[in-house]
């Protein structure tokens, strides 16, 4: 029998192959921005346009570091997703955003400034950082915004 699937589902498959467009050495990270059941934006992690794609430039190692150990040229998904809308004059305030990775703190931050209500996310920053929190997921709990892991029907994405 047939399983219509849910918008939770599909934006979150979305995202998941959003991420294959990434061209970063590291991670492959991607972002859905929705509002009324409708997409208003995309993203996934990397370089800003007309730069450099760290894969095609530094195939071995990645771009270089920054000052912090971060990529220096890398947008992160939500950031582009945020970005894209701007560009095109879409109102971001009031979003939900589906990522394949929980916010970093100042995706958060920007996430937070932007007005998103609602973060859905499939894979914890922290477990991938290494860290003792998400600090981005307490972040933007703490201010208002809801945060909740993707607990949808796992058949339905394909990583």
């Amino acid at each position: 029998m047939y399983k219509r699937p849910d918008f939770d589902d599909i934006y979150m498959e979305l995202a998941v192959n959003l991420a294959k467009r990434s061209h970063c050495i590291k991670r492959h990270v991607g972002a859905v921005l929705t509002k009324d059941t409708r997409i208003i934006s995309i993203g996934y992690n990397g370089p800003p346009e007309k730069t450099h794609n760290c894969d095609e430039e530094w195939p071995e190692e990645g771009c270089p570091r920054d000052s912090k150990g971060s990529c220096s040229l890398a947008l992160h998904a939500e950031e582009n997703a945020i970005l894209f809308a701007v560009k095109n004059g879409t109102e971001v305030k009031g979003a939900t955003i589906y990522v394949t990775l929980s916010p970093c703190i100042s995706c958060a931050r920007l996430l937070f400034a932007s007005g998103v209500k609602k973060v859905i996310y499939l894979h914890s920053y922290a477990e991938y950082k290494g860290l003792d929190v998400d600090e981005g997921n307490a972040f933007l709990s703490k201010f208002g915004v809801e945060v909740q892991k993707y607990s949808g029907d796992f058949s339905m994405i394909h990583e």
